[in-house]
């Protein structure tokens, strides 16, 4: 953890839609500092929208113990409800209100100060179309809409649910920099995804989920150190033609071979290559990321 207050703890977290022994999410356990942004990563079905519905009280507590800033989850209250904010991958506004009038019917669900719903919208680039209504909104915008309507309390904890699916690469890079400025100021940050490239870049640390279960938790980096193959790819010279290798900076034979290449060849490019976090997710729960 990146130290200091737990905004989230979460222990023991079993939970089951049909009340059996099948369960969605089984012997869960994590904790998140204030401040830090926590990945919960997996493929579809892997347990993380159900997870995160429990830690903002759309599905009951089953069975293990759930604080969300200090509050247990069985008790939701009116300050737990204030200080949260969330965003859903599927995009539940009021087609027939502008968006404007969907972050202002939304603000006055909060007792406690709003943002400006117009200021929202512009970080999110939707200022011009601020006054159409919701329902001549595309598929991209609406998710811009459902994300600004998500910041409207200036929430302490922030659940992103797949933030950047399906956007362009303009949008995507907005909405990676508004997650990186609330973190600045403070804000908690779970965020629930598949997309390894995102997670690499955003968060502190992360947590794989399949089947239910967590089997790894930590920042992308040990991780990639941990489970990854250290290796170094060549581009060389040798008797006038281009060649290229990759070796391994571990094995010992073949760090002899990288000594040779460059005491015998003309070198001309050589760059250390790490294992992607797809990689490492893969090695260790032996799942695709669909």
């Amino acid at each position: 953890m990146t130290g200091g207050i737990e905004m989230i703890k979460v222990r023991d977290l079993y939970h089951s839609y049909n009340n059996n022994e099948q369960y969605a999410v089984k012997n869960v356990s994590f904790e998140i500092a204030k401040g830090e942004i926590f990945g919960f990563l997996g493929p579809s079905g892997a347990g993380k929208s159900t997870t995160q519905k429990i830690l903002i009280g759309l599905l009951p507590l089953q069975k293990g113990n759930v604080t969300v800033d200090g509050a247990d989850v069985r008790k939701s209250s009116r300050e737990l409800f204030d200080s949260i904010g969330v965003s859903f991958e599927r995009p539940n506004v009021y087609k027939k209100l502008t968006g404007v009038e969907n972050l202002k019917f939304y603000s006055e669900m909060f007792g406690v100060p709003t943002e400006d719903p117009l200021k929202l919208l512009k970080m999110v680039g939707l200022e011009d179309a601020a006054h159409k209504k919701a329902g001549e909104y595309s598929k991209g915008m609406l998710q811009r809409l459902v994300f600004a309507r998500s910041m409207i309390n200036n929430p302490k904890i922030w659940f992103l649910d797949e933030p950047t699916s399906g956007l362009d690469p303009n949008t995507t890079s907005m909405i990676k920099s508004i997650i990186r400025e609330k973190q600045k100021q403070g804000t908690t940050i779970f965020l629930t995804t598949h997309n390894m490239h995102i997670a690499e870049e955003l968060c502190d640390r992360v947590a794989f989920i399949t089947n239910g279960e967590i089997s790894a938790i930590d920042s992308p980096r040990s991780l990639k150190l941990s489970f990854g193959e250290r290796l170094v790819a060549v581009e060389y010279i040798e008797d006038g033609k281009s060649k290229k290798e990759t070796l391994s900076m571990v094995d010992a034979g073949q760090k002899q071979r990288l000594n040779d290449l460059i005491t015998r060849c003309k070198v001309e490019t050589m760059h250390t290559q790490e294992a992607t976090l797809e990689e490492i997710f893969i090695k260790i729960t032996g799942k695709e990321l669909k």
